[in-house]
């Protein structure tokens, strides 16, 4: 039994989003070294440093961290108790997968989103910025990544929790039933 194209549809749009900003995240590790890079180079050659790259390294690290999150749930790359999950079947990993999106993800993603949207709502009004002098004046952009990270942290799950449920809705023997044909 298939979990109909609708719902894979949906799967795989998840997907593709996930996988373009995933790449996008990529190119922003690129920037991120290079300004520590950068940085570093400044506090020991020149003796100096500035607020705006310290507080960019901690924006595009933040950035990545939270952008990043349905990326790295799409590859299954999260970190987890492997040591049982492993040694599981397919359907048993299906298991422990749903299980986890409905009383984990799901919950804790939407207690997240809900909570910092007004914070972050707040942040963009205010058109906040760094309270230091010298530092980066646009701190509304990274506190708008915490509700958006999460979004699609939980669009991922989504999209987790439809594939998982379709390997536990097929038949237990359906394997069995196409090697005897």
């Amino acid at each position: 039994m298939q979990i109909g194209p609708f719902l894979e549809t949906i799967a795989a749009r998840i997907d593709v989003c996930n996988e373009w900003i995933g790449r996008l995240v990529s190119w922003v590790v690129v920037l991120l070294v290079a300004v520590v890079f950068i940085d570093v180079v400044m506090r020991y050659a020149a003796n100096t440093s500035f607020v705006f790259t310290q507080e960019l390294e901690w924006h595009l690290f933040g950035f990545i961290f939270l952008m990043g999150a349905g990326y790295t749930l799409l590859y299954d790359q999260h970190v987890r108790v492997d040591v049982v999950y492993q040694r599981l079947s397919e359907r048993g990993q299906a298991w422990i997968n749903v299980l986890g999106c409905l009383f984990f993800l799901f919950p804790g993603a939407i207690l997240i989103i809900y909570t910092s949207f007004g914070f972050a709502r707040e942040a963009f009004v205010f058109m906040e910025g760094s309270p230091d002098p010298g530092g980066i004046p646009f701190r509304f952009i990274i506190k708008s990544c915490v509700p958006l990270g999460f979004m699609l942290l939980l669009f991922q799950g989504v999209s987790m929790f439809i594939r998982n449920l379709g390997i536990l809705l097929t038949p237990l023997f359906a394997d069995k039933e196409k090697d005897v044909r």
